[in-house]
């Protein structure tokens, strides 16, 4: 950034799901970190709040329906800890901005999630998607967004590993330097 204190404060976000859409299916696990150092992060896994799931979800991130129900937090414990996190990361005066590598997935289950057992969705309304920030930076068309094109560039061509944790930190990454290119420092 141009100056030594961010003027916003990003948060990097990653989910794990049952399935694609947020109430018929699952949300299983959340991973968050901030963008700038001192970084910080939060993980939970949580309990699914019904059986169903689609083979496609499952198989991308392994994680367990039977584990989760026995060992995962409940889901509205488990989002009251991560907005609680979130009020002590951000900086007096400051909300949270969400940051997500296709965010329209993450943000509509996190969303959901938040309303159904808070009442309120800390980010607001302020979402950021990485794809779209690098497509407007790149003027690349959005087939040209996947990480399939963007890994090489910002992770030494390293894939996500679907542990909503680790792809959190790797999209605060490409986030980071992102906007280093952007600000003249990259």
């Amino acid at each position: 950034m141009k100056n030594s204190i961010p003027s916003e404060f990003y948060v990097s976000v990653d989910v794990e799901t049952s399935g694609p859409v947020p109430g018929q299916y699952s949300l299983l696990s959340i991973g968050a970190c901030t963008i700038f150092e001192p970084r910080s992060s939060f993980y939970v896994e949580l309990q699914p709040i019904n059986a169903n799931f689609t083979e496609e979800a499952m198989s991308i991130h392994r994680l367990s329906l039977e584990q989760l129900s026995a060992r995962g937090e409940d889901p509205a414990l488990a989002l009251t800890r991560f907005a609680n996190w979130l009020g002590e990361q951000a900086p007096i005066g400051q909300h949270p901005i969400f940051v997500a590598f296709n965010a329209g997935f993450d943000w509509m289950f996190l969303s959901y999630y938040f309303f159904h057992y808070l009442g309120y969705n800390p980010f607001g309304h302020a979402a950021l998607d990485i794809k779209a920030y690098y497509m407007g930076k790149f003027n690349v068309a959005w087939a040209e967004t996947s990480m399939r094109y963007v890994s090489p560039r910002f992770l030494g061509d390293q894939p996500l590993t679907h542990h909503a944790l680790r792809d959190a930190i790797d999209q605060a990454n490409i986030f980071l330097q992102l906007l280093e290119e952007t600000n003249g420092k990259g």
